[in-house]
């Protein structure tokens, strides 16, 4: 039970490579505020964000999660309340499109009596190469970050919470290997700028 939703998740990623479904963000906003995908020849599956003022949304993967901001990443208490709504915004750090680090984590599994459609968010960040596409929505404005470095660390390593930046970063954070807390998978990308 406990790797029901992460088999859920691996499955429909498979099935989707299989079909040669891609999911997209590129879009125009016409008159009635209504996202639409941009034109391609291959089958396109649209994503809209489920918040506009605070959400993730990273389209190799079909993830999308409204991000919960200022969550005490040392509170365990705090940061397990956030992760039942969505991906938690590390307090202290940067807001998307500032200069510096804006950390996001969230589960990459989880127990089976705490399911929610948020507890395998980032599951599939082991995907994630560079190049990779990554938007962040912050109080209506759209960010692109291209993910650039993917890592695995031992828990212990929290300097990648604390970074210092000179350049807009992104931090995405989650459990490696899914299911356990034995490592970290950090997946880094850069503001691309218009």
């Amino acid at each position: 039970m406990t790797f029901l939703p992460v088999i859920k998740v691996e499955i429909s990623y498979r099935w989707n490579l299989l079909t040669d479904n891609k999911f997209t963000l590129e879009e125009k906003v016409v008159p009635d505020n209504k996202l639409i995908a941009k034109k391609s020849s291959l089958p396109l599956v649209q994503i809209n964000p489920v918040n506009r003022q605070f959400a993730a949304v990273i389209p190799k993967i079909n993830a999308n999660s409204t991000v919960i901001a200022n969550v005490d990443a040392g509170n365990e208490a705090i940061y397990s309340q956030a992760l039942r709504q969505g991906v938690a915004h590390a307090a202290g750090t940067a807001y998307p499109g500032e200069i510096g680090n804006s950390f996001l984590f969230a589960h990459s599994s989880g127990n089976p009596w705490e399911i929610s459609q948020y507890n395998s968010v980032f599951f599939l960040l082991k995907e994630l190469i560079p190049g990779d596409e990554i938007y962040i929505f912050f109080n209506g404005k759209r960010y692109l970050y291209i993910v650039n470095q993917k890592i695995v660390v031992d828990p212990d390593q929290v300097q990648f919470l604390n970074i210092q930046t000179n350049f807009p970063q992104l931090t995405l954070q989650t459990c490696w290997p899914p299911g356990t807390a034995l490592k970290r998978l950090l997946v880094l990308a850069r503001l691309k700028e218009n």
